[in-house]
């Protein structure tokens, strides 16, 4: 049986792997590293008392946060419209150590809107209606919870780093989400695309459950933009999850 303490318990954990991240450095072309589990704190703590009770019966996973989406809120895919209208979150936000001029960190000012968690939420909001029908069964956790920025301004995902800063992180990551996983018993894990299924598997070895896939809701996907939500929908149903 789950404990009565899983939000706090989820809390927990993401505090120990912001102290794990807190000692890694990033090289060139990395300029700027984002932590919103450091920054965004107050609406993270918000998302995981509110919806963080276990256990579920699926956890989606992602990959790193979007500079309009949980850059901004904390919340995993957190797109600024939908965590604050539909998950009812709107707290205090700071800003990261180094901010990049041309990714300010806004909060819930901020009137950019991320796509990809336009789509993941607005699919959960679209199938289930109220967020307590969704996370009576569904969670959404991130992989890595740090935004990696070039000079130009551009994403770089954790999966195009280097394999020497890759490791020390993955090891983090990896941790990280085996003890979410623990906590929250979940019987199907979904990866957001390719990347975080791959890691779930790796940081998953030897649990008892299903490991699977949807396609990841990005823009930069030609696929995601030919009707997303239909997409996610028939993968799900491979998965036997009734989304």
């Amino acid at each position: 049986m789950p404990r009565a303490e899983t939000p706090r318990d989820l809390l927990a954990v993401a505090d120990a792997l912001v102290r794990a991240l807190s000692k890694l450095r990033f090289a060139a072309p990395v300029t700027n590293v984002y932590q919103p589990l450091r920054y965004a704190r107050a609406p993270f703590r918000e998302y995981t008392q509110r919806y963080g009770r276990g256990p579920k019966e699926v956890v989606l996973v992602g990959m790193n946060p979007g500079p309009f989406g949980m850059a901004q809120t904390g919340v995993p895919f957190g797109e600024v419209g939908l965590v604050r209208d539909w998950l009812a979150i709107d707290a205090p936000v700071g800003k990261p150590d180094r901010e990049h001029p041309k990714r300010p960190v806004e909060g819930f000012a901020c009137t950019r809107s991320e796509v990809s968690g336009r789509r993941l939420w607005g699919f959960a909001r679209d199938r289930f209606e109220k967020p307590e029908r969704f996370f009576a069964r569904f969670f959404v956790a991130n992989y890595c919870p740090l935004l990696f920025l070039e000079a130009s301004g551009r994403n770089r995902t954790p999966d195009k780093l280097p394999a020497v800063e890759r490791a020390p992180l993955e090891r983090a990551c990896d941790r990280a989400l085996r003890q979410t996983i623990l906590l929250l018993q979940p019987r199907v894990v979904v990866g957001v695309g390719h990347f975080a299924e791959a890691r779930a598997r790796h940081a998953l070895a030897g649990l008892d459950l299903q490991i699977g896939r949807i396609p990841h809701p990005s823009p930069a996907s030609p696929a995601a933009n030919r009707g997303w939500a239909k997409q996610a929908e028939h993968a799900f149903a491979q998965l036997g999850v009734d989304a």
